[in-house]
């Protein structure tokens, strides 16, 4: 703890659940950029707090945080109505302890925030803090300024929404290690034969250019679309590809540079040992946070 730290007992209780703030952030968001935006917004409400009437700082930081990422959700939601293509989650660079954290690599990867993108934004903010970060429903009631009764209710219907789409199956992280292996090699090789091998019949790839790079306007389905496109998109750049492993969102992903400069990131979801979801990030703008970490909790 620094010197400013120990004279200002808000700046240190804010220090202390910074990185947590971020993640309940992020997680309602799916956006760093404006996660950063409403811990900003946090610690300006927060630095105006009387501690004094504060009985439990944790919780009541993740009530303004949750308040903030709430506001922040009617600016997001303008934004992707008038987004070009598919609107993909912003991939973060995670350090090895968030893979090791089976809850959070979970609650963070792609495939599930896409899952939270389809619920309406109280939905999320209720399933986040409860099935997430373990607030209690009074605790949220304050935050999403509904009664404990209605927040009962809004997380149930949440969590049947979620579970009806989450992966089917539980998938060990050797598993998919070796799933994305299997993709990277035959990838890289051409080998037309191990992509059909390693992909689902009804594999789904989404790619987010955000009208700044090219990327399909529209997600494609089944693998043979999927191939015919991958393996186009490859032949026709005369750039040369570099493909690397690395951890994204708490799980195993692929990062893409043409002629060394970084191009894309490309996050996974797999099922019975297949691929079923591709979700290929090439927006510039989305790209900030996979070359160095973020630190993320659930504490």
């Amino acid at each position: 703890m620094n010197e400013a730290s120990r004279e200002d007992p808000a700046l240190a209780a804010f220090g202390i659940h910074r990185n947590l703030l971020f993640t309940v952030a992020y997680e309602m968001l799916g956006s760093a950029a404006d996660a950063e935006d409403v811990v900003q917004e946090t610690w300006l409400r927060w630095a105006a707090v009387d501690l004094d009437t504060v009985r439990d700082q944790r919780a009541y930081l993740v009530q303004i945080t949750t308040r903030q990422a709430l506001d922040r959700q009617r600016t997001l939601g303008r934004r992707k109505e008038t987004y070009v293509g598919p609107w993909l989650p912003e991939p973060l660079l995670t350090a090895p302890d968030v893979a090791q954290n089976i809850e959070l690599a979970d609650s963070i990867s792609t495939a599930m925030l896409l899952v939270l993108e389809t619920l309406a934004p109280t939905e999320r903010a209720v399933f986040v803090l409860h099935e997430v970060f373990d607030l209690g429903y009074d605790e949220i009631a304050a935050a999403v300024d509904r009664n404990p009764a209605a927040v009962r209710q809004i997380a149930h219907r949440a969590r049947r929404h979620v579970d009806a789409r989450r992966p089917r199956s539980v998938v060990s992280p050797r598993q998919t290690r070796m799933a994305l292996e299997s993709f990277q090699r035959a990838l890289e090789t051409g080998d037309l034969q191990g992509l059909l091998d390693v992909l689902a019949p009804d594999v789904v790839l989404m790619s987010d250019g955000g009208g700044i790079k090219q990327a399909a306007l529209r997600p494609i389905i089944g693998v043979d679309n999927v191939v015919r496109f991958i393996l186009g998109g490859t032949s026709k750049t005369e750039a040369m590809i570099a493909i690397d492993s690395t951890v994204v969102n708490g799980n195993p992903a692929l990062v893409f540079r043409l002629d060394g400069a970084l191009d894309g990131v490309m996050a996974f979801r797999v099922e019975d040992a297949r691929i079923t979801g591709l979700y290929f990030v090439r927006n510039p703008e989305k790209l900030n946070r996979v070359e160095s970490e973020t630190p993320l909790t659930l504490r």
